[in-house]
C-alpha cells in the first residue's frame, strides 16, 4: 500500500523541528497556516488555478467551495505538496513550502485525497498506526508514544470497536473515520481533506464533519476541507474560500458567503437563502 501520498512522509533527517502535541488545544499563533502570494498552477498549457493571494489562518475549519473544475482540489494538492505551483510563492508556517524537509512537513500537515489507496487485508488498527510513520520512519522503532497516539486517535474518532476489523469490511462512513484516525495519529497541526464526504449518506456526512469540527475547536487543528454542499459548509466551517474557473470569487464567514448574489457568482444559478430555524445560520435552497 502506498501511504506517502497520504502522510507525505519520507525517511530523511529533519530540517525543521516539528512542534509536539501533548493533548488539548495547540498554542494560538498570529502566523497564518498557509500564505499564498500569486500562486498559480498550469499543466499542458491549461491554467487550472489563476494567480491567487490569500492567507489561511490556524485553528479554524476553512471550507473551499466551487463548481466542478473550479480549482478546489488543485489548491489543496498544492498545499499538500502533491503538486508544485507553476508560479508564485506558497508558504507554510512562514517558510516557503519547498524548503520544508519531507518528514518535518509530514509531522505538520496530513492530507486525505479524494480517492484513498486500497487497504486490502489491512486491519483498522494497522491503518491507523501508519499515521505514525513520519515520526519513526520505515526502520524506526514503534514505541510507547506511538501506541498512545494510535489509541488516542481511535478514541477521538470513536473506532476502537473496529480495531480488529478489516478496513474493507467497514461501511463508507466507518472507513472514512478510520482514515481520519490515521491522520489524527499523525499528530499534525493541519488536516487537508479533499471531498471527505463525497459518496457518503447524510448521517455519515454529519459524522465526518462533526468530527472535523471537534478536532479543530477542541485541539486547535487547522482544517482545510473541499466541499460541494453549501449548507454543510455553512454549518461546519468557520471561514469559506470560493473559487470559480480557477479564480478567487469570495472569501469570508458563512454569513458573508452564503448569500444569493455570492452563490450566483460561484455557481451561475439563482439560489435562495433563509436563516436556519435553529441557530440562524444561512440555509441555501434552489
Amino acid at each position: 500500500m502506498q501511504t506517502e501520498a497520504i502522510a507525505g512522509a519520507a525517511d530523511h533527517s529533519d530540517a525543521i523541528l516539528p512542534a509536539g502535541m501533548t493533548g488539548g488545544r495547540r498554542p494560538e499563533t498570529s502566523e497564518p497556516l498557509f500564505a499564498l502570494e500569486g500562486v498559480g498552477f498550469s499543466i499542458a498549457n491549461r491554467v487550472l488555478l489563476e494567480p491567487l493571494s490569500l492567507d489561511l489562518g490556524a485553528g479554524k475549519v476553512i471550507g473551499i467551495l466551487g463548481h466542478n473544475g473550479s480549482g478546489k482540489s488543485t489548491l489543496v494538492k498544492l498545499m499538500a505538496r502533491q503538486q508544485r505551483p507553476s508560479r508564485g510563492v506558497l508558504r507554510f508556517a512562514g517558510c516557503p513550502i519547498e524548503n520544508w524537509n519531507n518528514r518535518a512537513f509530514a509531522r505538520k500537515v496530513a492530507y486525505l485525497p479524494q480517492q484513498t489507496p486500497p487497504a486490502a487485508g489491512m486491519l483498522v488498527k494497522e491503518l491507523v498506526a501508519l499515521g505514525r510513520y513520519p515520526w519513526h520512519g520505515a526502520l524506526g522503532r514503534f514505541g510507547q508514544r506511538d501506541r498512545d497516539k494510535v489509541a488516542e486517535a481511535m478514541t477521538l474518532t470513536d473506532i476502537e470497536r473496529f480495531a480488529d476489523r478489516l478496513v474493507d469490511s467497514l461501511s463508507g462512513g466507518e472507513r472514512q473515520r478510520a482514515w481520519l484516525a490515521m491522520l489524527v495519529a499523525q499528530d499534525a497541526e493541519c488536516l487537508l481533506l479533499d471531498e471527505p464526504i463525497a459518496a457518503l449518506d447524510l448521517a455519515h456526512q454529519l459524522e465526518v464533519l462533526t468530527l472535523a469540527r471537534q478536532l479543530s475547536h477542541q485541539r486547535g487543528l487547522g482544517i482545510v476541507v473541499v466541499l460541494h454542499d453549501v449548507n454543510m459548509a455553512a454549518r461546519f466551517c468557520d471561514d469559506i474560500v470560493a473559487l470559480h474557473s480557477g479564480r478567487l470569487v469570495a472569501r469570508g464567514t458563512p454569513e458573508q458567503i452564503v448569500r444569493p448574489d455570492i452563490l450566483q457568482a460561484i455557481y451561475g444559478v439563482e439560489i435562495g437563502v433563509i436563516p436556519h430555524p435553529q441557530g440562524g445560520r444561512p440555509l441555501a435552497f434552489m
